[in-house]
């Protein structure tokens, strides 16, 4: 098995963008190169990747194992019997897990196999997102979490932002809140996500060169709500 092999876990409060960050991670690493496996394990809301985003990752390399019916109108999602090989698989793999702990509820399902795997748990957080407007909040949420799927974080994603309503304001504001959740949960700071879009404007290259290494990392805002018309970032892969 390949030594530089990464096993990501993403996780976190419904709609704080995590299977966004997972997108991008998975787009990442296949651009660097790696063979990557995404795994949708939204089994509470699972229409995410299997039709709206599968057939264009595996148009890059990347192999997409999402729930049994997903994105249909049968209300019975199930994993598939394939999904545990990609504890056997050299690739690099990344496990985009439905919100909170219903959602984390499935990786007990894999709590052998995760215990024998040297894995990243991503916490990903959202000041911006109801329920985790504090980092209090957003600590007993990640408490839910842990308990849920018998797996300990390893690090934080500070995603706070608006999609395409971000300003540098609005991401600027979220530092002190994400500080403190990281101070709170004794974890380290993975990324502080930015939306691409921002980053060929001023304040923003100002702002960043202000406030020194926060990890940066640049996204794309590829996953969009329902009564979102289009998603266009798509051609900009």
């Amino acid at each position: 098995m390949a030594q530089d092999r990464k096993f990501y876990i993403i996780c976190g409060h419904y709609g704080c963008g995590k299977s966004n960050f997972a997108l991008n991670l998975a787009i990442e690493r296949a651009k660097m190169g790696r063979r990557v496996v995404l795994m949708d394990l939204d089994l509470v809301n699972p229409y995410f990747l299997s039709s709206g985003y599968k057939e264009k990752l595996e148009s890059m390399g990347i192999e997409v194992t999402a729930p049994l019916y997903a994105n249909t109108n049968v209300d019975i999602p199930a994993l598939p019997a394939n999904m545990n090989m990609v504890f056997e698989t050299d690739a690099d793999v990344i496990m985009d897990v439905g919100g909170d702990d219903a959602g984390s509820t499935v990786l007990g399902r894999f709590h052998k196999q995760l215990s024998n795997v040297e894995y990243e748990l991503l916490y990903v957080i959202n000041q911006y997102r109801n329920l985790t407007a504090t980092p209090e909040e957003a600590v007993e949420i990640l408490r839910e979490i842990q308990q849920a799927s018998r797996c300990k974080a390893t690090a934080i994603v500070d995603n706070s932002h608006l999609k395409y309503d971000t300003t540098w304001e609005i991401k600027e504001k979220a530092f002190a809140y994400t500080d403190k959740t990281v101070a709170l949960t004794g974890l380290p700071l993975f990324a502080t996500t930015i939306p691409k879009f921002l980053m060929d404007k001023e304040e923003v290259t100002a702002g960043i060169s202000r406030h020194g290494d926060r990890n940066w990392y640049p996204v794309e805002i590829y996953v969009k709500a329902p009564w979102e018309v289009g998603n266009p970032e798509w051609d900009r892969i």
